[in-house]
């Protein structure tokens, strides 16, 4: 009776929404749970155009899904992929209480430790993607009366998506990102990155290539921040065959564009490079180098 009062619940929010929500199939975790937690709506893949929504599994290939009481303490956790049945949805049943409730959206290879909520962390080896946040408390008053949650993700990452313009040498295989002065790691509360962080990219490449584009996904720790990036190119040997150093402004939910010739430029080992920062919030900004 509860599966079908919450499908009728999701089809009604279907017809009477402006915003078509995405309804998925019956929900897993516990059988016949008095907390129903689906994601009715996720913020659209572009930064810096008006907030669009879409379906799910168009944008993150991963949701976690989990449950805190009032003294922190996770209860209740669930993770999905996107084409499992029921991606979209869990049911948990839980006594009466106040809980916080909390869903990430995201594509890393694996899955963040949600262990503590003020610190849900992402490792180096399951990479950094754009990530999606939602985060309530709720109250439990019977366990035999459902509580709802429509779950509203929004993008809580931000981005350094740098360019080489000039081609990749013939003796190059890899390229190291390191980086700090953002987080791998973030508060449900406030999307904010929580830990200092060195996170660590590495991607493989194919000599002669050019204007090859590497996107480097960090947690701000307030609203502006400057990440220390270190770029090594690695030949296939892992002998280091060029070094360099970059002071990039960021901003939360923007992407920041860096660009220019990293093996033909300047060979200077730290370059701080300082722009005017657009007033506009969600957006996108450009720096060259030389």
């Amino acid at each position: 009776m509860k599966r079908f009062l919450f499908l009728l619940t999701m089809v009604m929010l279907f017809l009477t929404s402006c915003e078509q929500p995405t309804i998925p199939d019956e929900p897993l975790g516990d059988s016949d749970g008095n907390l129903l937690v689906s994601v009715f709506q996720i913020e659209q893949q572009p930064f810096g155009v008006p907030r669009t929504r879409t379906a799910i599994a168009d944008y993150c290939t991963h949701l976690n899904f989990a449950v805190y009481d009032a003294d922190g303490k996770l209860v209740k956790r669930m993770n999905q992929e996107v084409g499992q049945t029921g991606f979209g949805a869990v049911s948990f049943s839980v006594p009466p209480g106040t809980y916080q409730v909390v869903v990430v959206g995201h594509s890393s290879s694996g899955n963040p430790i949600m262990s503590d909520s003020r610190k849900i962390k992402f490792e180096n080896k399951a990479g950094f993607s754009d990530t999606f946040l939602y985060s309530t408390h709720v109250e439990v008053t019977d366990e035999d009366e459902e509580v709802d949650v429509n779950a509203d993700l929004r993008r809580i990452v931000s981005l350094c998506r740098v360019t080489f313009t000039d081609a990749i040498p013939a003796d190059v295989t890899q390229m190291r990102f390191q980086y700090k002065g953002g987080s791998g790691a973030f508060d449900a509360s406030t999307g904010f990155g929580s830990v200092n962080s060195t996170q660590t990219v590495v991607f493989s490449v194919q000599a002669g290539e050019e204007s090859e584009t590497f996107d480097l996904y960090t947690f701000l720790h307030d609203t502006e921040g400057t990440l220390h990036l270190l770029v090594t190119a690695y030949n296939a040997n892992s002998v280091v065959v060029q070094e360099r150093e970059f002071d990039v402004p960021m901003k939360q939910r923007v992407i920041t564009k860096l660009s220019g010739p990293y093996f033909s430029g300047s060979t200077g080992s730290s370059i701080s490079i300082i722009i005017g920062i657009n007033t506009e919030w969600e957006g996108e900004q450009s720096i060259e180098f030389e």
